[in-house]
């Protein structure tokens, strides 16, 4: 049998279609009309920014889980798109195979991409009998008068793979209406724009379970720190990052204190990605709060691709799903979540709650995200003082069982109290006992012994 490795080659050789795209392949006419709808009061959109956010409006709409965009990270100009569908819909290999063979084939256009780059670095400006794909890199660059421009295009920071997201996005646009209307009142109660809502169809496609490998969780990405600045509980019990509404109300805090801080709202997105004291630096150090022109010329160390795109993504997002229909078609989206909410006066088990409130654990989990592993896993009560959702119309039901469970509970642990000390004072009339028994024991032990001297010292007078 062939190997595994001589395999994804062949496949590769047959199956993988390259598709190059320039940014103008995927402009749209629809894109004018959806940025007028998008306020320039707060979010204004510069014409500077329109390669970044058409890069990512063709991320989120153009391109799934199965392509692969080669691109740069300056211009976001497209070099190629790898796409590997035809792998399992003609090929009928399985996802594992087919991640691995995106993998390793990603790798080696990357390799081919740069090297590419390079040899038209060193015929440059006389570079003749180019082949189709070196013509296309050429192209791409026509315009740029910088003599070293393939050179820096070949550099470390400069290549870059971006995997499509249509799959995800679509997701998340199901899975946001469970929270969306909620959030948004949260939003408007803080006095942020509810467009901001959005903000985690790029954190984290709205995937409750999302946990980054710097330690960041929930739809919006929040780390300890800043979860424990905004007063979240976060532990193995209850890490309330996790749950989309009580994090949207820390969201908003943070995010108004951005703006409140840096007067502009495309600064204040920046600024959850980057750090509002970063971006306060950049303003300073470029002497403009216009977004436009920090993410072109800003050039500090920690401002790289993820806080230069981060904005151009958010209006990316908001184009994207405002017109979801015609990049999805019909999105079954979820119902907004319903539910009462009672405040434990005590703390109480998953499964006991889950009976008082006459469902399931798995629907109280399912309304209350937060609940961490402890917690779902049995090995931890619900804490006092915590606002338990549970489903809605429950609350009279849950609040008279609980009131009796209560009861039964401070029975049973003053039954369990009595117990103990009836077991304790056992314990201590024989530990009493036990030492009475030893002083007679040691005194009866003692009497034996003078006994024994005595009659031995009469035994020696008579031999004497």
């Amino acid at each position: 049998m062939r190997n595994r490795n001589g395999l994804m080659r062949e496949v590769v050789g047959i199956a993988l279609v390259i598709l190059t795209l320039t940014g103008a392949n995927y402009a749209r006419g629809e894109n004018k009309d959806i940025a007028q709808a998008i306020s320039e009061e707060h979010f204004p959109y510069p014409p500077s920014l329109r390669p970044q956010v058409e890069f990512w409006k063709a991320i989120f709409a153009s391109y799934s889980k199965l392509h692969v965009v080669l691109h740069d990270t300056k211009t976001l100009a497209v070099y190629k798109v790898l796409d590997f569908q035809r792998l399992i819909i003609e090929e009928g290999l399985d996802e594992g195979t087919v991640y691995q063979v995106k993998k390793e084939q990603t790798k080696l256009e990357m390799e081919s991409l740069r090297a590419r780059l390079l040899k038209l670095h060193q015929c440059h400006p006389n570079c003749t009998d180019l082949n189709a794909e070196e013509q296309k890199v050429w192209n791409l660059y026509r315009k740029d008068r910088d003599p070293e421009k393939f050179l820096l295009a070949a550099g470390e920071d400069r290549l870059r793979s971006q995997t499509g997201m249509k799959d995800q996005f679509a997701e998340a646009i199901r899975v946001s209406r469970r929270y969306l209307k909620s959030m948004e009142a949260i939003f408007v109660r803080e006095g942020v724009p509810p467009e901001l809502t959005r903000l985690p169809f790029i954190e984290s496609s709205f995937n409750l379970q999302a946990f980054s490998k710097v330690g960041a969780a929930g739809i919006w990405q929040f780390m300890p720190s800043t979860g424990r600045l905004y007063n979240m509980r976060i532990n193995q019990i209850v890490d309330e990052r996790r749950d989309p509404l009580i994090a949207s109300e820390a969201a908003a805090k943070f995010l108004k204190a951005n703006y409140e801080m840096l007067g502009t709202w495309p600064l204040a997105i920046t600024a959850y990605n980057h750090g509002p004291g970063g971006l306060a630096t950049a303003v300073e150090e470029m002497g403009t709060t216009d977004i436009g022109t920090i993410i072109r010329r800003y050039k500090g160390d920690r401002f790289g691709f993820a806080s230069r795109n981060f904005y151009p993504e958010f209006l990316a997002a908001l184009m994207v799903e405002k017109n979801s229909k015609d990049h999805f078609g019909t999105i079954h989206v979820e119902s907004p979540i319903v539910h009462d909410e009672v405040t434990l006066e005590a703390s109480v088990p998953l499964g006991v709650a889950a009976r008082l409130a006459a469902t399931d654990e798995e629907s109280l989990v399912f309304l209350n995200p937060a609940f961490g592993s402890a917690v779902r896993g049995g090995r931890a009560a619900i804490p006092r003082d915590y606002d338990l959702r549970i489903p809605s119309g429950a609350a009279a039901g849950f609040l008279k069982n609980y009131e009796v469970w209560q009861e039964e509970e401070r029975a049973r642990l003053a039954a369990l109290r009595a117990k103990r000390a009836a077991r304790s004072a056992v314990a201590r009339v024989h530990r009493k006992n036990g030492k009475a028994a030893v002083a007679k024991s040691r005194g009866e032990k003692r009497s034996l012994s003078k006994q024994v001297a005595r009659a031995d010292s009469r035994s020696r007078k008579r031999r004497g």
